[in-house]
């Protein structure tokens, strides 16, 4: 018979890395409403550069050693990067004007089983038949979460703009895949902030946006909001080297959930059909991304 000791080592503990990966989820939760607080400010082009411009800069105080080695490769790297990230959260941005922190983070989450989708369309990988089924539940709870009225569903700018930008978001994982083996991953990660503030802050004339008035909030919240996505890019770069991708999945998964507790804090209140969706959509995204076990071979003499 197992010992107390030896039940007490042989149960799974969570290691520092997981623990950080759940300290980021919490904090990414948070992020959607402290956007939707800044937006009463600024402007959303103007808010995202001043964001990533203040994460770029501090990408490059941890990383000022080895930027003197940037490459072409990671430059158009980094910048095709950039190009992804800017209409991810651009285009969230946009949507948190209209829609709820906690239906926009619901949403943003579908870009786990959209990759899949987009790596059967570009790279010609077939979807396993977990995908799938990540798939049809994050369809499903989308439906839900547009609250479909007399059987249509209507989609309003706010949430089909943040569809879109879940879509940028999964094309920004995939061309991480891409140059990951080839790129130094701190130097990209400079590149692609910058470049994402640099796009926002150059588009902002052409959409007509103005510079907002000074503000003690915004610049609290872009410098805050700054901070935060270099500390989660640095930790997932970090965690993810010890943490199977399943997993951290699996952890990723609880940044709506965070993001719908924050919402619920703050005086939102989704309607039942709504969380039975986000509900759907955060289990969609851990069971896409689970592979079923292959029962071994057994040989017969």
């Amino acid at each position: 018979m197992e010992t107390v000791t030896q039940l007490a080592q042989n149960k799974p503990a969570i290691s520092r890395q997981e623990l950080a990966l759940i300290a980021i989820t919490m904090i990414w939760g948070g992020t959607f409403l402290a956007v939707q607080q800044a937006l009463t400010v600024s402007g959303p082009l103007f808010f995202v550069g001043l964001r990533f411009a203040s994460a770029a800069l501090l990408a490059a105080v941890f990383s000022r050693k080895v930027m003197r080695g940037l490459t072409r490769r990671e430059l158009w790297a980094g910048s095709a990067i950039g190009v992804t990230i800017f209409f991810g959260y651009a285009l969230q941005t946009y949507g948190l004007q209209t829609i709820s922190s906690s239906k926009s983070a619901f949403i943003t989450a579908l870009y786990v089983p959209i990759v899949p989708l987009l790596q059967w369309g570009v790279l010609k990988r077939r979807p396993l038949v977990m995908s799938w089924v990540g798939i049809a539940l994050a369809f499903t709870g989308l439906i839900l979460l547009a609250g479909p009225q007399a059987g249509q569903v209507a989609f309003s700018l706010g949430e089909f703009l943040t569809l879109i930008g879940a879509l940028s978001i999964a094309v920004e994982i995939i061309l991480i895949g891409h140059f990951a083996g080839s790129v130094d991953s701190r130097r990209v990660t400079v590149v692609q902030l910058a470049v994402t503030a640099l796009i926002s802050f150059l588009l902002m004339p052409a959409t007509g946006e103005a510079l907002p008035a000074f503000s003690w909030l915004l610049i609290g919240l872009a410098m805050g909001m700054g901070v935060a996505s270099a500390l989660i890019q640095l930790t997932i770069n970090w965690a993810q080297k010890s943490v199977a991708p399943t997993r951290a999945t699996v952890i990723y998964a609880g940044e709506p959930v965070w993001a719908g507790i924050v919402g619920r804090i703050a005086g939102e209140r989704l309607p039942g059909l709504a969380l039975l969706g986000g509900a759907l959509i955060v289990v969609s995204v851990v069971v896409s991304e689970l592979k079923p076990r292959r029962k071994p071979r057994t040989t017969g003499r």
